[in-house]
């Protein structure tokens, strides 16, 4: 039996229950012969539905599907599995404006997909953007979905990746005020990011043979030591020691450079220092098709590359690009990781 993908739906007030329509509504949930479950909320899809004028009916799962769907949202011919995991009053949400209840509806959402994704029945878990305050309403103190899934799944590093076709990034600290990053930069923190992100291109990306460029923190990667000792204090030392446990790496390099040849190929991934330093080039070439995955992590978890939108939920107007991707990354490191039992 194929294992199925679990898509959570996310922020009931954002832009990810109508993503989800739009690119059903679209041929767009592609995971080739692949199950998908959405975990979500019945009530709040059929309202995303009608901004596309489509009216879902609801019918009972049968066979394999009903192992984790329990609902079956019908148009026409088109069918979506859902786990139907909370009753939230979707006609008075407000969007843009989530609450606590809807804090707790999210991260139901991500851990009840978390949880299959450990006991082995689901093959992975894409998840559609999410909002920090109204998860910390709810009494969730992780940052995020990255941390959360981290604490969730009892690993205690963790790498962000930013990916596209072109460039894939890889975040050696993520969420700290820029101020705080050179304190958080550690030998230990940049050889376990370079060790992870090795690690995921052989498994999940199917690279035989990686090759990493780790950036320098400062400008001309400290230019001997007058812009800062970073580079030499904790960055080199660190790739040093990557590359005596057998990884291609190399840097540091410095940051207005390196992109543009990571960008025409000659590297399958860049390892930065700070949030900004890679999402910006990033973004720069996959604003609307860039993956956010989870690197380190012992179940596949890949997401949308972007927040909830509120300024353009309800209107129909969200791109559904970056979840596609998402999807069909998903399914192809499942693919990768040889699931079929």
């Amino acid at each position: 039996m194929i294992k199925p993908l679990l898509l959570t739906m996310g922020d009931p007030t954002g832009v990810g229950p109508e993503i989800i329509l739009q690119a059903w509504l679209k041929d767009r949930l592609d995971v080739g012969t692949r199950p998908l479950v959405v975990v979500g909320d019945q009530a709040v899809l059929r309202r995303a539905a009608a901004i596309y004028g489509a009216e879902l009916r609801r019918e009972i799962p049968e066979g394999a599907a009903a192992g984790l769907a329990d609902v079956v949202l019908r148009c026409g011919e088109r069918l979506l599995l859902l786990q139907n995991r909370s009753s939230l009053p979707a006609a008075e949400l407000r969007y843009g404006a989530p609450n606590a209840a809807c804090g707790m509806a999210m991260r139901d959402y991500i851990e009840w997909a978390c949880d299959r994704c450990l006991s082995g029945q689901a093959a992975g878990m894409v998840t559609a953007p999410i909002n920090k305050q109204a998860l910390h309403a709810a009494g969730v103190t992780a940052p995020g979905h990255t941390e959360l899934l981290a604490e969730r799944c009892g690993v205690k590093q963790v790498v962000m990746m930013l990916a596209g076709d072109r460039l894939r990034v890889c975040l050696v600290t993520t969420h700290l005020p820029l101020a705080a990053v050179p304190a958080a930069l550690t030998v230990d923190a940049i050889e376990g990011t370079i060790k992870i992100s090795d690690a995921a291109l052989r498994r999940d990306f199917g690279l035989t043979s990686p090759r990493l460029a780790v950036l320098a923190l400062n400008p001309h990667a400290g230019e001997g030591g007058q812009f800062g000792d970073e580079e030499q204090r904790v960055i080199a030392p660190a790739i040093e020691a990557a590359r005596l446990r057998g990884v291609d790496v190399s840097g540091p390099h410095s940051a207005d450079a390196l992109f543009h040849f990571a960008a025409r190929g000659d590297y399958d991934a860049v390892i930065c220092m700070y949030h900004d330093q890679g999402l910006i080039p990033l973004k720069l070439l996959h604003f609307d098709d860039g993956v956010n995955v989870t690197l380190g992590l012992p179940i596949i978890r890949t997401s949308v590359d972007h927040g909830t939108a509120y300024d353009l939920a309800g209107t129909g107007r969200a791109n559904s690009e970056s979840l596609s991707a998402a999807l069909r990354l998903a399914a192809a490191m499942a693919r990768r990781q040889s699931d079929v039992s």
